[in-house]
């Protein structure tokens, strides 16, 4: 028995994605058969002729398809490369190199210049005497950017973008990002600096080394069980259940000593590295220890759970317990015996009666007070007189001294009284109170016993720009302070479902030699990227933690058509042009749910819906706490619903003067709490706009967005 070890490329389970359903069930069957005896009748097994690589060979799925593999010279692991009907496989192997950079360590497949006979377009081209992009790079820094030997003298060739996107394809994808980096102003050495270079001169014949690198594991896998195996045929296309950038693999793949943040835009995988790392942990703690994911809301926290059952096993889902915050403390209360209704907005009767005291003297409006219970009292935690006279009010925008703190707390202590004879909570106090019940059980515990109900040996938090600062400090309290505590997860561009800034320290969440941000956009766009980033340019956009963050340095490493702004006149044009543009992509053989339009309100995303039902198109309506299912229809939502959704083309339809930013979320507002406001708004606008994939339009019609202009 000649047995061998396998590994793919994610080309290759691309390729697979591609082939009739009989040709799958062959592939499954001739790794199977190939793992026990690489010499077996009927595989096939033989080398290629004219293949750019000597190493290049073919294996028999059927009568009129292959498989290509590799076969390094030294070294028993076989790399399935690509599928095909026969001809067509033969000619990629034809065309293409596999082989080990020198510098970085990494496998590598590329594609090679043609010949000089296959290449008469280039042959009859010109030489100049312009100097390329990139000609500035000695051979060695070309190769440690990703570049292959092979094709550094075309790359020094290359004068301006397009050429660079004709070669991309050719490419290694890590030698395109670093290029793109490059031609887009950042150093040789900045680049380099996020790069992991091999400690050791690089052997380029082991193989097995190469492919236990993290640049290699981006785009390679070894097979190590069936069910691997099965789970990766079951979802060829889903690439992030297997491959991860190596800076998003570092993140996950590591003892942490203590609570690390992790910041990125739209697009930049930040999800898909808190779901590996709550993976990783479930796989690497001590038995017995459990680990909390939770999130702002119900629906991203079913859609985690859902794509964390697809990549861990049925023994490590049992560590991990997937739920929104505010559905974990309700249960954990009413566990307790706690009795409420709770509240996720100012309870109107309790309100009311509470506002019938405010003094007539200070020429507050009813809006001040309900931002100073939300943003002051709730955000702080304030109960007591006391604390409110002394509690730090920065952003408010309307300054009070003492007595008039002293004059205006009576209608808040009034709506406290009101809200506890309703039995009625608000979510701030849920998490104090939960807050409180966890810290007196600990105080309470014997060290030698099990942990407290609550209590979880790591928290892995996404969305966290959403968090206020008592969600933070309850999350402190479930997790003891330590190695692996706490992995966040945000970014203050996307920050919708609320308009408070926390900084994670002072909620005693030190993040110090521990904040790291993801800069690679893989969803969207450049072009989609850079015009969703410039609606929040001119905006403070905070990193969680006090400082600033902005999104220079964020690429996106794909490219397409500029998004699309249109103007009509009237609602009917918008409706006609919605229903022409749907019916030609339909004609076209686009799936319906690939296309979203999302609108700013529920009221205008049900008008668009109602005109686009009488001329009789599929349509979906996304709600509120619905997961996005597999049906066919074209998707309808608002634009709060799309956060954490991606499609491959996005309408943002009526993006009106009053509409956006909405004209109730801005009124009565001044000073920085309007400011506050609108960035809230064109962050709204922002996360719609950068669920696109492919093409982004923007619509408007009458008098178009202030945010358009």
């Amino acid at each position: 028995m000649t047995g061998s070890r396998m590994a793919m490329s994610s080309d290759f389970l691309a390729a697979f994605a591609k082939l009739p359903s009989q040709q799958q069930r062959l592939v499954r069957a001739m790794i199977a058969r190939f793992e026990r005896d690489s010499r077996a009748s009927g595989l096939n097994y033989e080398k290629i002729t004219g293949a750019k690589d000597p190493n290049m060979r073919s294996l028999r799925i059927d009568g009129g398809y292959r498989a290509i593999v590799l076969k390094p010279a030294v070294g028993n692991v076989h790399i399935l490369l690509w599928a095909d009907k026969h001809d067509d496989a033969y000619q990629w192997a034809t065309r293409h190199a596999c082989s080990i950079n020198a510098e970085t360590g990494a496998l590598q497949v590329y594609q090679p210049q043609q010949a000089a006979e296959e290449t008469e377009e280039a042959a009859e081209t010109p030489p100049t005497d312009t100097p390329g992009i990139f000609g500035q790079l000695k051979h060695r820094e070309l190769l440690r950017l990703g570049v292959p030997a092979a094709m550094a003298a075309e790359v020094l060739e290359i004068r301006d973008e397009a050429a660079l996107e004709e070669m991309a394809s050719r490419l290694p994808v890590e030698a395109y990002e670093a290029l793109f980096l490059y031609m887009a102003g950042e150093t040789y050495e900045q680049i380099i600096l996020e790069r992991e270079t091999p400690p050791e001169p690089v052997d380029t014949t082991d193989f097995a080394t190469a492919l236990r690198r993290d640049e290699t594991r981006s785009r390679f896998v070894v097979i190590d069980e069936d069910r691997e195996l099965e789970e990766m045929f079951s979802a060829p296309l889903e690439r992030w259940r297997v491959f991860l950038h190596p800076s998003q693999r570092r993140l996950v793949e590591r003892d942490w000593n203590g609570p690390v943040r992790v910041l990125g835009g739209a697009g930049t995988g930040k999800t898909v590295v808190a779901m590996h790392r709550a993976r990783w942990l479930a796989r690497n703690l001590p038995k017995g220890e459990r680990i909390l994911f939770t999130t702002f809301t119900r629906n991203l926290a079913a859609d985690i759970e859902n794509n964390l059952r697809a990549i861990c096993t049925p023994e490590e889902m049992k560590r991990i317990e997937v739920v929104n915050l505010d559905r974990w403390v309700q249960r954990f209360l009413r566990g307790r015996r706690y009795r409420f209704r709770l509240t996720f907005d100012r309870d109107g009767d309790a309100w009311r009666a509470a506002m019938a005291r405010k003094p007539g003297g200070l020429g507050l409006s009813d809006r001040f007070y309900n931002d100073e219970w939300e943003q002051v009292i709730q955000a702080n935690g304030v109960t007591t007189r006391e604390d409110y006279l002394r509690v730090a009010r920065t952003g408010r925008g309307v300054r009070l001294n003492r007595a008039a703190r002293a004059e205006i707390w009576p209608v808040f202590e009034e709506y406290r009284a009101q809200l506890a004879e309703r039995g009625v909570t608000e979510v701030p106090d849920c998490y104090r109170l939960a807050r409180a019940l966890l810290e007196q059980d600990r105080s309470g515990t014997d060290p030698a016993a099990s942990a407290p109900e609550g209590t979880f040996t790591s928290v892995v938090v996404d969305e966290a720009q959403d968090m206020v600062a008592q969600a933070w400090r309850l999350i402190r309290s479930m997790v003891p302070s330590g190695r692996n505590d706490l992995f966040i997860v945000g970014d203050a561009h996307q920050r919708i479902f609320s308009r408070h800034r926390v900084v994670l320290g002072r909620c005693g969440i030190d993040i110090r030699g521990r904040a790291r941000k993801l800069r690679l956009n893989y969803r969207t766009t450049e072009e989609t990227r850079r015009w969703a980033s410039g609606l929040l340019d001119r905006c403070s956009i905070d990193d969680l933690d006090g400082g600033a963050d902005n999104n220079r340095g964020v690429r996106s490493v794909a490219c397409g058509p500029e998004p699309r702004l249109k103007l009509f006149q009237s609602r009917d044009e918008q409706a006609a042009w919605l229903v022409q543009y749907l019916n030609d992509l339909l004609e076209q053989g686009e799936p319906p749910r690939g296309v979203c339009i999302v609108a700013r309100t529920r009221r205008e995303r049900d008008a668009i819906g109602e005109e686009l039902a009488e001329a009789e198109l599929p349509i979906e309506v996304l709600e509120a706490d619905s997961p996005d299912e597999s049906s066919g229809g074209v998707r309808l939502a608002t634009m709060h619903r799309v956060k954490g959704l991606e499609f491959d083309r996005m309408v943002i339809a009526s993006v009106n003067h009053e509409v956006v930013p909405l004209a109730a979320a801005v009124q009565d507002e001044n000073g920085s709490a309007r400011a506050a406001a609108e960035t809230s708004e064109r962050a709204l606008l922002y996360v719609a706009a950068t669920r696109a994939k492919k093409e982004l339009s923007v619509l408007s019609w009458g008098t178009r967005s202030p945010f358009l202009t």
